[in-house]
Protein backbone atom coordinates (compact mmCIF):
# COMPACT_ATOMS: atom_id res chain seq x y z
CA UNK A 1 0.00 0.00 0.00
CA UNK A 2 1.24 3.43 -0.84
CA UNK A 3 0.02 6.65 0.70
CA UNK A 4 -1.65 8.92 -1.83
CA UNK A 5 -2.44 12.01 0.18
CA UNK A 6 -0.76 14.54 2.30
CA UNK A 7 -2.61 13.77 5.51
CA UNK A 8 -1.72 16.62 7.84
CA UNK A 9 -3.28 16.73 11.25
CA UNK A 10 -6.92 17.26 10.32
CA UNK A 11 -8.22 19.18 13.32
CA UNK A 12 -11.27 21.23 12.36
CA UNK A 13 -12.97 22.83 15.33
CA UNK A 14 -15.82 20.67 16.59
CA UNK A 15 -19.19 22.00 15.46
CA UNK A 16 -17.73 24.27 12.80
CA UNK A 17 -18.45 23.29 9.18
CA UNK A 18 -15.24 23.48 7.19
CA UNK A 19 -16.35 22.01 3.88
CA UNK A 20 -14.86 23.55 0.79
CA UNK A 21 -16.10 22.83 -2.69
CA UNK A 22 -14.26 19.79 -4.01
CA UNK A 23 -11.52 20.40 -6.54
CA UNK A 24 -13.03 20.02 -10.03
CA UNK A 25 -12.26 16.81 -11.85
CA UNK A 26 -10.81 16.46 -15.33
CA UNK A 27 -12.20 18.95 -17.86
CA UNK A 28 -13.94 20.83 -15.07
CA UNK A 29 -16.55 18.14 -14.30
CA UNK A 30 -17.62 17.28 -10.76
CA UNK A 31 -15.45 14.68 -9.08
CA UNK A 32 -16.93 11.20 -8.93
CA UNK A 33 -16.75 8.79 -6.03
CA UNK A 34 -17.84 5.16 -5.90
CA UNK A 35 -18.70 3.39 -2.65
CA UNK A 36 -19.16 -0.38 -2.36
CA UNK A 37 -20.80 -1.90 0.70
CA UNK A 38 -22.14 -5.35 1.53
CA UNK A 39 -25.26 -3.89 3.16
CA UNK A 40 -28.50 -2.22 2.22
CA UNK A 41 -28.70 1.48 1.43
CA UNK A 42 -29.94 3.64 3.02
CA UNK A 43 -31.43 1.21 5.60
CA UNK A 44 -28.11 -0.42 6.40
CA UNK A 45 -24.84 1.08 7.53
CA UNK A 46 -25.55 4.65 8.64
CA UNK A 47 -21.82 5.37 8.34
CA UNK A 48 -22.04 4.88 4.57
CA UNK A 49 -24.98 7.27 4.31
CA UNK A 50 -23.22 9.93 6.40
CA UNK A 51 -20.05 9.76 4.31
CA UNK A 52 -21.89 9.67 0.97
CA UNK A 53 -23.98 12.70 1.87
CA UNK A 54 -20.93 14.56 3.20
CA UNK A 55 -19.17 14.10 -0.15
CA UNK A 56 -22.32 15.08 -2.04
CA UNK A 57 -22.55 18.30 -0.01
CA UNK A 58 -18.89 18.94 -0.80
CA UNK A 59 -19.52 18.94 -4.54
CA UNK A 60 -18.95 15.29 -5.48
CA UNK A 61 -21.11 12.93 -7.51
CA UNK A 62 -21.51 9.76 -5.43
CA UNK A 63 -22.48 6.25 -6.54
CA UNK A 64 -23.22 3.51 -3.98
CA UNK A 65 -23.19 -0.17 -4.96
CA UNK A 66 -24.95 -2.28 -2.34
CA UNK A 67 -27.19 -5.28 -1.62
CA UNK A 68 -30.74 -5.41 -2.92
CA UNK A 69 -33.59 -6.29 -0.54
CA UNK A 70 -36.88 -7.77 -1.77
CA UNK A 71 -39.07 -5.05 -3.22
CA UNK A 72 -36.26 -2.51 -3.60
CA UNK A 73 -35.59 -0.81 -6.91
CA UNK A 74 -32.45 -1.83 -8.78
CA UNK A 75 -31.52 1.79 -9.47
CA UNK A 76 -32.56 4.77 -7.43
CA UNK A 77 -31.38 8.24 -6.44
CA UNK A 78 -31.64 8.72 -2.66
CA UNK A 79 -31.15 12.30 -1.46
CA UNK A 80 -28.86 12.94 -4.42
CA UNK A 81 -26.82 9.73 -4.06
CA UNK A 82 -27.00 7.37 -7.05
CA UNK A 83 -27.74 3.89 -5.69
CA UNK A 84 -27.18 0.72 -7.74
CA UNK A 85 -28.40 -2.39 -5.92
CA UNK A 86 -26.72 -5.62 -6.93
CA UNK A 87 -28.69 -8.89 -7.27
CA UNK A 88 -27.38 -10.44 -4.05
CA UNK A 89 -29.44 -10.89 -0.89
CA UNK A 90 -28.50 -11.44 2.74
CA UNK A 91 -28.91 -14.90 4.25
CA UNK A 92 -29.05 -14.19 7.97
CA UNK A 93 -28.50 -16.91 10.53
CA UNK A 94 -27.45 -19.65 8.08
CA UNK A 95 -23.88 -20.19 9.26
CA UNK A 96 -20.43 -18.98 8.29
CA UNK A 97 -20.25 -21.16 5.17
CA UNK A 98 -23.33 -19.55 3.67
CA UNK A 99 -22.07 -16.13 4.69
CA UNK A 100 -18.73 -16.74 2.98
CA UNK A 101 -20.48 -17.78 -0.25
CA UNK A 102 -22.63 -14.65 -0.02
CA UNK A 103 -19.53 -12.49 0.41
CA UNK A 104 -17.85 -14.12 -2.58
CA UNK A 105 -20.95 -13.73 -4.76
CA UNK A 106 -21.31 -10.06 -3.88
CA UNK A 107 -17.59 -9.42 -4.43
CA UNK A 108 -17.75 -11.07 -7.87
CA UNK A 109 -20.75 -9.02 -8.99
CA UNK A 110 -19.21 -5.87 -7.54
CA UNK A 111 -15.95 -6.53 -9.42
CA UNK A 112 -17.82 -6.60 -12.73
CA UNK A 113 -19.92 -3.54 -11.89
CA UNK A 114 -17.05 -1.39 -10.62
CA UNK A 115 -14.88 -2.33 -13.60
CA UNK A 116 -17.57 -1.41 -16.13
CA UNK A 117 -18.53 1.76 -14.30
CA UNK A 118 -14.93 2.91 -14.11
CA UNK A 119 -14.86 2.86 -17.91
CA UNK A 120 -17.92 5.07 -18.38
CA UNK A 121 -18.08 7.00 -15.08
CA UNK A 122 -14.33 7.68 -14.69
CA UNK A 123 -14.25 7.65 -10.89
CA UNK A 124 -11.75 9.85 -9.09
CA UNK A 125 -11.79 7.65 -5.97
CA UNK A 126 -13.26 4.30 -4.94
CA UNK A 127 -14.11 3.45 -1.33
CA UNK A 128 -14.88 -0.10 -0.21
CA UNK A 129 -16.50 -0.75 3.17
CA UNK A 130 -15.78 -3.91 5.13
CA UNK A 131 -16.73 -6.57 6.08
CA UNK A 132 -15.52 -8.47 4.17
CA UNK A 133 -12.04 -7.08 3.64
CA UNK A 134 -11.69 -9.14 0.45
CA UNK A 135 -14.34 -6.92 -1.15
CA UNK A 136 -11.62 -4.30 -1.75
CA UNK A 137 -10.42 -6.32 -4.77
CA UNK A 138 -13.58 -5.32 -6.64
CA UNK A 139 -11.66 -2.08 -7.26
CA UNK A 140 -8.92 -3.86 -9.23
CA UNK A 141 -9.57 -2.02 -12.52
CA UNK A 142 -9.69 1.47 -10.94
CA UNK A 143 -6.50 0.59 -9.03
CA UNK A 144 -4.70 -0.43 -12.24
CA UNK A 145 -5.86 2.81 -13.87
CA UNK A 146 -4.33 4.86 -11.05
CA UNK A 147 -7.51 5.68 -9.14
CA UNK A 148 -6.97 5.75 -5.35
CA UNK A 149 -8.70 2.93 -3.49
CA UNK A 150 -9.82 3.44 0.12
CA UNK A 151 -10.66 0.58 2.48
CA UNK A 152 -13.10 1.71 5.18
CA UNK A 153 -12.68 -0.69 8.12
CA UNK A 154 -15.95 -0.70 10.05
CA UNK A 155 -14.98 -3.87 11.94
CA UNK A 156 -11.70 -5.62 12.69
CA UNK A 157 -12.59 -8.88 10.98
CA UNK A 158 -10.19 -11.22 12.83
CA UNK A 159 -11.81 -10.24 16.13
CA UNK A 160 -15.30 -10.21 14.61
CA UNK A 161 -15.13 -13.70 13.15
CA UNK A 162 -13.15 -15.21 16.01
CA UNK A 163 -15.93 -14.05 18.36
CA UNK A 164 -18.36 -16.30 16.47
CA UNK A 165 -16.36 -19.50 16.88
CA UNK A 166 -14.54 -21.33 19.67
CA UNK A 167 -11.52 -23.55 20.14
CA UNK A 168 -9.43 -24.77 17.25
CA UNK A 169 -11.91 -23.52 14.67
CA UNK A 170 -11.67 -19.99 16.07
CA UNK A 171 -7.86 -19.99 15.91
CA UNK A 172 -7.85 -21.23 12.31
CA UNK A 173 -10.52 -18.73 11.29
CA UNK A 174 -8.65 -15.88 12.92
CA UNK A 175 -5.45 -16.72 11.02
CA UNK A 176 -7.27 -16.94 7.68
CA UNK A 177 -9.24 -13.74 8.21
CA UNK A 178 -6.13 -11.95 9.49
CA UNK A 179 -4.26 -12.97 6.35
CA UNK A 180 -6.94 -11.52 4.04
CA UNK A 181 -7.11 -8.36 6.18
CA UNK A 182 -3.37 -7.77 5.72
CA UNK A 183 -3.60 -8.34 1.96
CA UNK A 184 -6.60 -6.03 1.67
CA UNK A 185 -4.82 -3.24 3.55
CA UNK A 186 -1.76 -3.62 1.31
CA UNK A 187 -3.94 -3.44 -1.79
CA UNK A 188 -5.67 -0.24 -0.67
CA UNK A 189 -4.03 3.14 -1.08
CA UNK A 190 -5.43 4.34 2.21
CA UNK A 191 -7.33 2.83 5.16
CA UNK A 192 -10.03 4.56 7.19
CA UNK A 193 -11.22 3.15 10.50
CA UNK A 194 -13.53 4.19 13.30
CA UNK A 195 -11.44 4.61 16.48
CA UNK A 196 -7.87 5.40 17.48
CA UNK A 197 -7.80 2.06 19.28
CA UNK A 198 -8.44 0.23 16.01
CA UNK A 199 -5.97 2.46 14.18
CA UNK A 200 -3.25 1.39 16.61
CA UNK A 201 -4.25 -2.25 16.11
CA UNK A 202 -3.96 -1.97 12.32
CA UNK A 203 -0.59 -0.22 12.60
CA UNK A 204 0.63 -3.02 14.91
CA UNK A 205 -0.38 -5.49 12.18
CA UNK A 206 1.82 -3.79 9.64
CA UNK A 207 -0.20 -0.98 8.05
CA UNK A 208 2.05 2.12 7.75
CA UNK A 209 0.87 4.79 10.22
CA UNK A 210 0.68 7.43 7.48
CA UNK A 211 -1.81 5.24 5.61
CA UNK A 212 -4.46 4.99 8.33
CA UNK A 213 -6.93 7.74 9.21
CA UNK A 214 -9.68 7.78 11.86
CA UNK A 215 -13.22 8.84 11.00
CA UNK A 216 -15.36 8.35 14.09
CA UNK A 217 -18.91 7.01 13.89
CA UNK A 218 -20.38 10.11 15.47
CA UNK A 219 -23.99 11.00 14.77
CA UNK A 220 -25.06 13.31 11.97
CA UNK A 221 -26.51 16.43 13.63
CA UNK A 222 -28.93 16.93 10.75
CA UNK A 223 -30.87 14.00 12.21
CA UNK A 224 -29.51 13.30 15.70
CA UNK A 225 -29.72 16.75 17.24
CA UNK A 226 -30.75 17.52 20.79
CA UNK A 227 -33.70 19.83 21.24
CA UNK A 228 -32.31 22.12 23.92
CA UNK A 229 -35.70 23.74 24.32
CA UNK A 230 -37.26 20.46 25.49
CA UNK A 231 -37.90 20.06 29.21
CA UNK A 232 -35.42 17.99 31.21
CA UNK A 233 -36.43 14.59 32.56
CA UNK A 234 -38.62 14.49 35.67
CA UNK A 235 -38.29 11.79 38.33
CA UNK A 236 -41.38 10.00 37.00
CA UNK A 237 -40.92 10.20 33.24
CA UNK A 238 -40.07 12.46 30.32
CA UNK A 239 -42.50 10.78 27.93
CA UNK A 240 -45.63 12.57 26.89
CA UNK A 241 -47.84 9.53 27.57
CA UNK A 242 -46.57 9.04 31.14
CA UNK A 243 -44.74 5.81 30.34
CA UNK A 244 -41.08 5.20 31.13
CA UNK A 245 -39.72 4.56 27.66
CA UNK A 246 -36.58 2.44 27.18
CA UNK A 247 -35.12 2.03 23.67
CA UNK A 248 -32.63 -0.13 21.79
CA UNK A 249 -31.95 0.43 18.10
CA UNK A 250 -29.61 -1.33 15.71
CA UNK A 251 -28.66 -4.85 14.69
CA UNK A 252 -30.41 -7.75 16.40
CA UNK A 253 -27.72 -10.34 16.94
CA UNK A 254 -26.49 -12.44 19.86
CA UNK A 255 -23.39 -10.40 20.67
CA UNK A 256 -25.41 -7.24 21.22
CA UNK A 257 -27.36 -8.76 24.11
CA UNK A 258 -30.91 -7.73 23.26
CA UNK A 259 -32.11 -10.95 24.92
CA UNK A 260 -30.59 -9.67 28.18
CA UNK A 261 -32.72 -6.52 27.84
CA UNK A 262 -35.82 -8.68 27.40
CA UNK A 263 -34.98 -10.66 30.54
CA UNK A 264 -34.50 -7.39 32.42
CA UNK A 265 -37.88 -6.12 31.16
CA UNK A 266 -39.53 -9.27 32.46
CA UNK A 267 -38.04 -8.60 35.92
CA UNK A 268 -39.23 -4.98 35.87
CA UNK A 269 -42.71 -5.46 34.46
CA UNK A 270 -44.47 -5.70 37.82
CA UNK A 271 -42.30 -3.08 39.59
CA UNK A 272 -42.65 -0.50 36.82
CA UNK A 273 -46.16 -0.81 35.34
CA UNK A 274 -45.45 2.16 33.06
CA UNK A 275 -42.39 0.51 31.49
CA UNK A 276 -42.38 0.53 27.70
CA UNK A 277 -39.49 -0.98 25.72
CA UNK A 278 -39.01 -0.31 21.99
CA UNK A 279 -36.62 -2.48 19.99
CA UNK A 280 -35.89 -0.99 16.58
CA UNK A 281 -33.92 -2.93 14.00
CA UNK A 282 -33.37 -6.27 12.34
CA UNK A 283 -30.85 -9.11 12.35
CA UNK A 284 -30.31 -12.84 12.56
CA UNK A 285 -31.51 -13.04 16.20
CA UNK A 286 -34.90 -11.50 15.44
CA UNK A 287 -36.92 -14.80 15.39
CA UNK A 288 -35.41 -15.93 18.71
CA UNK A 289 -36.05 -12.52 20.30
CA UNK A 290 -39.67 -12.48 19.18
CA UNK A 291 -40.13 -15.99 20.59
CA UNK A 292 -38.44 -14.98 23.85
CA UNK A 293 -40.69 -11.92 24.26
CA UNK A 294 -43.75 -14.10 23.65
CA UNK A 295 -42.53 -16.74 26.13
CA UNK A 296 -41.96 -14.09 28.80
CA UNK A 297 -45.38 -12.53 28.22
CA UNK A 298 -43.95 -9.15 27.24
CA UNK A 299 -46.56 -8.31 24.62
CA UNK A 300 -47.85 -5.36 26.62
CA UNK A 301 -44.38 -4.08 27.49
CA UNK A 302 -42.07 -4.65 24.51
CA UNK A 303 -42.64 -3.67 20.89
CA UNK A 304 -40.47 -4.53 17.91
CA UNK A 305 -40.22 -2.53 14.71
CA UNK A 306 -41.09 -4.36 11.51
CA UNK A 307 -37.40 -4.18 10.49
CA UNK A 308 -34.84 -1.50 9.81
CA UNK A 309 -36.42 1.95 9.77
CA UNK A 310 -35.48 5.14 7.92
CA UNK A 311 -33.31 7.37 10.08
CA UNK A 312 -36.02 10.00 10.44
CA UNK A 313 -38.43 7.39 11.84
CA UNK A 314 -35.80 6.12 14.28
CA UNK A 315 -35.09 9.63 15.52
CA UNK A 316 -38.79 10.38 15.97
CA UNK A 317 -39.10 7.37 18.29
CA UNK A 318 -35.84 8.06 20.10
CA UNK A 319 -37.02 11.58 20.92
CA UNK A 320 -39.73 10.03 23.13
CA UNK A 321 -37.20 7.91 25.06
CA UNK A 322 -36.27 8.26 28.71
CA UNK A 323 -33.38 5.80 28.52
CA UNK A 324 -31.23 4.13 25.88
CA UNK A 325 -29.72 0.70 26.50
CA UNK A 326 -26.54 -0.79 25.00
CA UNK A 327 -26.51 -4.34 26.48
CA UNK A 328 -23.54 -5.78 24.54
CA UNK A 329 -22.03 -9.07 25.59
CA UNK A 330 -18.29 -9.03 26.10
CA UNK A 331 -15.86 -10.72 23.71
CA UNK A 332 -12.71 -9.70 21.85
CA UNK A 333 -14.80 -7.81 19.31
CA UNK A 334 -17.25 -5.94 21.53
CA UNK A 335 -14.49 -5.04 23.99
CA UNK A 336 -12.97 -2.91 21.20
CA UNK A 337 -15.97 -1.11 19.73
CA UNK A 338 -17.54 2.29 20.38
CA UNK A 339 -21.19 1.58 19.47
CA UNK A 340 -22.75 4.00 17.03
CA UNK A 341 -26.09 3.74 18.81
CA UNK A 342 -24.49 5.04 22.01
CA UNK A 343 -23.12 8.09 20.18
CA UNK A 344 -26.53 8.70 18.64
CA UNK A 345 -28.18 8.58 22.07
CA UNK A 346 -25.54 11.05 23.26
CA UNK A 347 -26.32 13.45 20.41
CA UNK A 348 -30.00 13.43 21.39
CA UNK A 349 -29.15 13.83 25.08
CA UNK A 350 -30.71 10.47 26.00
CA UNK A 351 -29.36 8.95 29.25
CA UNK A 352 -27.67 5.58 28.61
CA UNK A 353 -27.17 2.31 30.45
CA UNK A 354 -24.42 0.24 28.82
CA UNK A 355 -22.43 -2.92 29.48
CA UNK A 356 -18.99 -1.98 30.75
CA UNK A 357 -16.12 -2.61 28.31
CA UNK A 358 -12.51 -1.35 28.24
CA UNK A 359 -13.22 0.69 25.11
CA UNK A 360 -16.17 2.53 26.65
CA UNK A 361 -14.25 3.32 29.82
CA UNK A 362 -11.30 4.61 27.78
CA UNK A 363 -13.16 6.58 25.11
CA UNK A 364 -16.16 8.08 26.92
CA UNK A 365 -16.28 10.90 29.43
CA UNK A 366 -16.65 9.93 33.10
CA UNK A 367 -20.25 10.21 34.22
CA UNK A 368 -21.91 10.13 30.78
CA UNK A 369 -23.02 6.47 30.97
CA UNK A 370 -24.45 4.30 33.76
CA UNK A 371 -22.51 1.06 33.49
CA UNK A 372 -23.67 -2.46 34.32
CA UNK A 373 -22.05 -5.88 34.05
CA UNK A 374 -22.46 -7.50 30.64
CA UNK A 375 -24.84 -10.47 30.37
CA UNK A 376 -26.41 -9.76 33.79
CA UNK A 377 -30.14 -9.17 33.47
CA UNK A 378 -30.58 -8.62 37.21
CA UNK A 379 -28.02 -5.81 37.27
CA UNK A 380 -29.41 -4.24 34.11
CA UNK A 381 -32.90 -4.29 35.62
CA UNK A 382 -31.52 -2.72 38.80
CA UNK A 383 -29.87 0.12 36.80
CA UNK A 384 -33.08 0.81 34.87
CA UNK A 385 -35.13 0.84 38.06
CA UNK A 386 -32.68 3.19 39.81
CA UNK A 387 -32.70 5.63 36.89
CA UNK A 388 -36.49 5.50 36.69
CA UNK A 389 -36.58 6.69 40.30
CA UNK A 390 -33.76 9.26 40.01
CA UNK A 391 -34.62 12.07 37.62
CA UNK A 392 -31.62 14.23 38.62
CA UNK A 393 -29.24 11.38 37.76
CA UNK A 394 -30.89 10.98 34.37
CA UNK A 395 -30.53 14.70 33.81
CA UNK A 396 -26.82 14.58 34.75
CA UNK A 397 -26.24 11.69 32.33
CA UNK A 398 -28.09 13.60 29.61
CA UNK A 399 -26.03 16.74 30.13
CA UNK A 400 -22.72 14.84 30.13
CA UNK A 401 -23.75 13.01 26.94
CA UNK A 402 -24.65 16.30 25.28
CA UNK A 403 -21.28 17.80 26.20
CA UNK A 404 -19.50 14.82 24.64
CA UNK A 405 -21.61 15.05 21.48
CA UNK A 406 -20.87 18.75 21.06
CA UNK A 407 -17.11 18.08 21.16
CA UNK A 408 -17.36 15.16 18.71
CA UNK A 409 -19.54 16.62 16.00
CA UNK A 410 -20.06 15.09 12.54
CA UNK A 411 -19.79 18.48 10.87
CA UNK A 412 -16.12 18.57 11.88
CA UNK A 413 -15.49 14.84 11.40
CA UNK A 414 -17.24 14.87 8.02
CA UNK A 415 -15.24 17.88 6.87
CA UNK A 416 -11.99 16.11 7.73
CA UNK A 417 -13.22 13.02 5.86
CA UNK A 418 -14.08 14.94 2.67
CA UNK A 419 -10.73 16.77 2.81
CA UNK A 420 -8.97 13.41 2.96
CA UNK A 421 -10.88 11.97 -0.02
CA UNK A 422 -10.27 15.13 -2.03
CA UNK A 423 -6.55 15.02 -1.21
CA UNK A 424 -6.35 11.36 -2.17
CA UNK A 425 -7.99 12.05 -5.52
CA UNK A 426 -5.63 14.95 -6.29
CA UNK A 427 -2.31 13.57 -5.06
CA UNK A 428 -2.11 10.01 -6.15
CA UNK A 429 0.64 7.78 -4.87
CA UNK A 430 2.52 10.39 -2.89
CA UNK A 431 3.82 9.89 0.61
CA UNK A 432 3.42 12.40 3.39
CA UNK A 433 3.53 12.34 7.20
CA UNK A 434 0.42 11.75 9.27
CA UNK A 435 -0.12 12.37 12.96
CA UNK A 436 -1.37 9.37 14.92
CA UNK A 437 -4.89 9.55 16.16
CA UNK A 438 -5.43 13.30 15.89
CA UNK A 439 -7.74 13.23 12.92
CA UNK A 440 -11.01 13.53 14.79
CA UNK A 441 -10.24 13.31 18.49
Amino acid sequence: MSSTATSPELRPTAGTPTHAVATPGPRGRRRRHCMVVHAYYPLGETRVQREAEALLADGWDVDVLCLRAPGERQRETVDGVRVRRLPVRRHRGQGMGVQLLEYLAFAAVALVQVSLRQVWRHYDAVQVHNPPDLLVWCALVPKVLGVPVVLDVHDLTPELFASRATGRRARLLERLVGWQERLACRFADHVITVTRRWRRRLVARGVPPEDVTVTMNVADPRHFRRDDAAPVSTPASASADGAFHVVYHGTLTERYGVDVLLDAAARLRDDLPGLRVSILGDGDARPQLLAQADRLGLGGTVTFSAGMLPVQDVVAILRTADLGVVPNRRNRFTDEILPTKLLEYASLGIPVVASWTPALEADLDPGMVAFCTADDADELASRIRALHDDGPHRTALSQAAGDFARRHDWRAVGAAYTELIDALSRRRRTTAPHSEGEVVR
